[in-house]
């Protein structure tokens, strides 16, 4: 039942093959089995029990809230949740207990979905590896695969218990990576993260997932502690585009509490079927072809756009001109306002509250110490360099100038007739722990967002999907770019690319075995890209 599809269990349930409660337990042993991923840093095993009742109740009654009811789902630790512990993944939140629930988490509650737990994450989502959070690093469930196992067998036999609690293990992507995690080792059917930067579809590629980032404004931002208020978004971690559609059309819409959310947006509640895609035009960036991007995923890339233009669309190398000042622009702002957001935490109203008492500044100054990572750190020291005044106008003033450019080399290109962008999601697959921490987390996060930073500049929607395994049995993504408030249509395209290619489950070696019969079943597709 696990290992099925958001919808497929709504249907079961639906039908009575299982009861939310059943589901509910089975969901909370399986992340008791996988505990050793570090995914969760709150289970909220009793919330989502007392819940699990109440859509017993109604399913007995014939009163079923609608397609997520029953559904247990997770939520990333930057949301706030009524009762429930939100901490960021941070020494500065450790204990705070928040008096409201996001507008998002709301909504899904009212659906009558399961709230299992909040998942980890990089410090306050800083980060592209899920690995600088206060409660460790998320480890990818994908390193103890089955498929990856395999290719590595020749060189060794790692037993498994050795690599749970060493370091032979890889990095989820960030900084979702613990709502990625939490989805990929079938302990739940959504999750909820954030992007900023790509910190959604980043992991969702190395996990094998959708990840989901929504057009801003579409949906609401109350409630998500924030981090770049200007280009933060919820996002959403599925394993298929339907799923992903779904959960979308119970999130999007105007929301009161806050002013940037749309009026009245397009629900996509259903994604219309799409046979024909002859009148479709794709285009292919070309300033995303960059050295650093792998052999493997420029080889994927490419016959991705070949499968299209073999099924009749329309496939063209387009220009975004400013995308090589995208990683400096968007260094400048984002920092700026982290500066900005950050100050709110003092040790004065709410969070961690140093001991010192010598004067007031010095409390401020010992509090943000204790309470916060280097990177952390080190960013609001950037943002408020540039924010000083006789930096001002050469750096924020200029960042925002050149991200006007940015957005309107998006707006060009779909205005040329363009329907959708295809490009890589991140540079590489997904790389060892011990790999990834040779390079500090500025220049990582440079480095793995490049191909993503730049939509949140401009506001677009988009969405990785998994497209192939690598050499290495490793999961692959590459991301669809839409117009903004197009989100529909781009996942209606997603869609129809994810029935054409062929990705396998993962098997989690010894940890699948109630799944096995599920596992050796499914699959996602027809057409392998790998050929």
């Amino acid at each position: 039942m696990l290992g099925r599809t958001l919808r497929e269990v709504s249907v079961a349930l639906k039908q009575g093959q299982i009861t939310p409660t059943e589901l509910c337990r089975k969901c909370l042993s399986r992340i008791q089995r996988t505990k050793f991923l570090n995914a969760y840093i709150t289970v909220s095993e009793e919330v989502a029990l007392k819940q699990a009742e109440e859509s017993e109740k109604r399913y007995k009654n014939g009163r079923s809230l609608g397609d997520l009811d029953g559904i247990p789902v997770a939520v990333k630790d930057n949301f706030s949740t009524s009762g429930i512990e939100t901490t960021c993944a941070s020494n500065m939140l450790k204990g705070y207990i928040p008096p409201f629930n996001a507008t998002v988490v709301q909504k899904l509650l009212d659906q009558g979905a399961l709230l299992l737990g909040k998942t980890n994450l990089d410090e306050f989502a800083m980060g592209s590896g899920s690995t600088d959070g206060a409660f460790g690093p998320v480890k990818n469930p994908w390193s103890f695969s089955k498929q990856y196992r395999e290719q590595k067998r020749e060189q060794r036999r790692p037993k498994l218990h050795r690599e749970r609690e060493g370091t032979d293990w890889l990095i989820a992507g960030g900084s979702s990576g613990g709502s990625a995690a939490a989805v990929s080792a079938l302990t739940c059917f959504a999750a909820l993260g954030s992007d900023t930067g790509g910190s959604t579809r980043n992991p969702a590629a190395h996990c094998g997932l959708v990840g989901f980032k929504p057009s801003y404004g579409l949906v609401s931002r109350h409630g998500l502690i924030p981090l770049v208020n200007s280009m933060d978004v919820p996002g959403i971690l599925t394993r298929c585009v339907d799923d992903t559609a779904i959960v979308l059309g119970v999130l999007a819409g105007h929301d009161p509490k806050d002013s940037t959310t749309v009026q009245d947006p397009v629900k996509p509640f259903t994604l219309p079927s799409l046979t024909d895609v002859s009148k479709l035009c794709i285009g292919i960036p070309k300033e995303y072809l960059v050295p650093e991007l792998s052999s493997e995923i420029r080889s994927l890339w490419s016959k991705a756009a070949d499968l299209f233009e073999s099924a009749g669309a329309k496939v063209i190398e387009v220009s975004l001109p400013h995308t090589s000042y995208s990683i400096v622009c968007y260094h400048v702002l984002c920092t700026s306002e982290v500066a900005s957001n950050m100050a709110r935490f003092d040790g004065l109203e709410y969070g961690h509250r140093c001991d010192v008492s010598v004067s007031t500044e010095a409390m401020y100054a010992a509090t943000r110490r204790e309470g916060f990572n280097d990177v952390v750190r080190g960013r609001i020291l950037s943002g408020n360099f540039f924010l000083l005044k006789e930096n001002y106008e050469n750096y924020f003033i200029k960042a925002q100038k050149v991200r006007r450019l940015i957005a309107n080399d998006f707006v060009n290109v779909f205005n040329s007739g363009v329907d959708i962008l295809l490009t890589p999601t991140t540079l590489s697959e997904a790389v060892p722990f011990l790999e990834f921490i040779k390079e500090d987390n500025r220049t990582r996060s440079a480095q793995d967002d490049i191909f993503t930073q730049a939509v949140n500049m401009a506001g677009l929607p988009a969405v990785s999907v998994p497209a192939a395994l690598s050499a290495q049995g490793l999961p692959v993504g590459l991301q669809f770019i839409g117009r903004a408030f197009c989100d529909q249509k781009l996942l209606t395209v997603a869609r129809w690319f994810e029935q054409q290619v062929q990705f396998p489950v993962l098997q989690l070696q010894g940890l699948m075995d109630d799944c096995s019969s599920a596992f050796e079943n499914e699959k996602l597709a027809s057409v392998s890209l790998k050929q």
